[in-house]
């Protein structure tokens, strides 16, 4: 078995395909924006349906660099966390009455 490292390094680990939510509503939201957008494809002109798929597809972008910084954030504090527990083992350990 690899490494988590190497298969970074490889390009064999993608994380942000592979979370997925698993929240019981994420398909349901899923569903209802889609037959939200079929709605207003149909009342819209299609001029009209191409900019509101634009506008969509901007709050996408915006939603995957949000969640690009908050996957960095949460590493690095999972790490920091990790440091700080790992260098307070001696504080874990009882000794004697000082």
């Amino acid at each position: 078995m690899r490494s988590i490292l190497e298969e970074l390094y490889n390009g064999r680990i993608f994380p942000a395909e592979l979370i997925v939510p698993k929240d019981l509503d994420y398909c349901s939201v899923n569903q209802t924006i889609s037959d939200l957008k079929e709605t207003w494809q149909q009342k819209l002109s299609t001029e009209d349906f191409k900019l509101l798929e634009a506008l969509l597809e901007l709050y996408y972008e915006s939603s995957t660099l949000e969640a690009s910084a908050s996957f960095g954030y949460g590493f690095k504090l999972g790490a920091l966390l990790m440091l700080e527990v790992l260098g307070g083992r001696e504080e874990l350990v009882r000794r004697g009455r000082e």
